[in-house]
């Protein structure tokens, strides 16, 4: 027993630079999960969204900072990177295409926490999505990780991806309403119609 004692006094001074970094690394993982989740809170409460949405926020944020708070803590131990140096640029490149292309379910996400932190885009709003001269408007219902739910003025249901929403040009609460989709160029012909008439 008094060996078993003596062998882990003597690791733990061996290690106890690398432990301290360790439960730094672990206390800041900590402290910034409790300085974000309530600022998420509130962008849920100010967007007047659900609250699953700030559980799903939560839950995404937590995984990331998990992931990062690993990465640095196996750096710490010593863990040999060069090996996975290929691996991991090939995963930076993806996944820094995956973040920002408009194809990707990432950018979704992205989009989602843009969406989130917005003060423009708040649920019982009014959109209406200018995509060229194509478009698309409704209510927003509720804002999803992936997608975002519209309600239209018929009751239809639109689920529109997050990261079209953020990229296209859209108009909240417009004066006027066309209908749930169409050609804005067909708008305007009535319009210049009802001109002459």
């Amino acid at each position: 027993m008094n060996e078993v004692l003596n062998s882990l006094i003597e690791w733990l001074y061996q290690y106890k630079v690398n432990i301290g970094l360790s439960l730094i690394v672990v206390a800041l993982h900590l402290i910034v999960r409790r300085i974000i989740a309530p600022k998420i809170d509130e962008y849920v409460e100010q967007g007047h969204l659900k609250g699953v949405v700030g559980d799903r926020a939560n839950t995404t944020l937590s995984l990331f900072s998990f992931l990062i708070s690993v990465i640095i803590i196996l750096f710490v131990w010593g863990f040999d990177f060069k090996g996975l140096l290929t691996l991991s640029a090939s995963i930076l490149a993806i996944t820094g295409v995956a973040m920002f292309a408009s194809w990707s379910v990432l950018s979704n996400v992205t989009a989602f926490f843009l969406l989130l932190t917005s003060k423009s885009y708040r649920r019982g709003d009014f959109v209406r999505v200018i995509n060229l001269d194509n478009y698309i408007e409704g209510y927003i219902s509720e804002i999803n990780l992936f997608n975002t739910r519209l309600i239209s003025e018929n009751r239809e249901v639109i689920i529109y991806p997050n990261n079209l929403l953020v990229a296209f040009p859209t108009i909240i609460n417009p004066k006027d309403r066309f209908s749930i989709v169409g050609k804005i160029s067909d708008f305007n012909k009535d319009v210049d119609k009802e001109k002459i008439e």
